[in-house]
């Protein structure tokens, strides 16, 4: 059976964006960059929120065509543009790049989704995130710990009323002081 995988960057002091959407503080490099092509090129899909969506479809899909752009980029836009994603969207009415548009979140059918074979599926998104968290959907975290206290923006988990005790199964460090944490449910 396919696992969901939220894989989310964050800062030390819990955030995953600063305030007005800010992530200029995320310290990509091209050892973590690689890193991320390594392992997102697996996946069975992406589920992404809209507003996920949105960041990575105004970027990714034209950005091997530049030049200039770093070969670790050029090929994550390879990846984004031939992985199939699922956009969980109450606003959007249609969506591009191998791309399906789902209404809301059904347990049921996200776990039908789960019994398909391939490779898999690699949640992104705080809000849609938080759903899957309180549904019980979510089988590993993979959280990704920038070495930077940015002070205030969007806390990555909000408030819950259950306690979820989680198995850690691996670290790594990465040269530029990004640390994976990951965790099964």
């Amino acid at each position: 059976m396919r696992k969901i995988i939220l894989a989310m960057q964050m800062s030390l002091d819990g955030f995953f964006e600063g305030p007005d959407r800010d992530i200029s503080w995320h310290m990509v490099d091209d050892e973590l960059h690689r890193h991320f092509n390594q392992q997102l090129s697996t996946m069975g899909a992406f589920l992404d929120g809209r507003v996920t969506y949105e960041l990575m479809e105004g970027f990714w899909p034209s950005a091997d065509q530049d030049p200039a752009a770093a070969a670790v980029m050029a090929e994550f836009a390879r990846i984004w543009r031939d992985m199939p994603k699922i956009v969980y969207s109450r606003t959007l009415t249609s969506a591009a790049w191998n791309t399906t548009v789902v209404r809301d979140v059904v347990p049921e059918e996200v776990l039908a989704l789960k019994e398909l074979p391939g490779g898999d599926l690699a949640l992104g998104g705080a809000e849609l995130a938080d759903t899957f968290r309180r549904l019980g959907l979510i089988d590993e975290y993979w959280l990704y710990v920038h070495p930077v206290l940015i002070g205030r923006g969007r806390p990555l988990f909000k408030a819950a009323d259950s306690e979820a005790q989680l198995r850690l199964l691996e670290t790594r460090a990465f040269g530029n002081g990004v640390t994976l944490l990951r965790y099964a449910a």
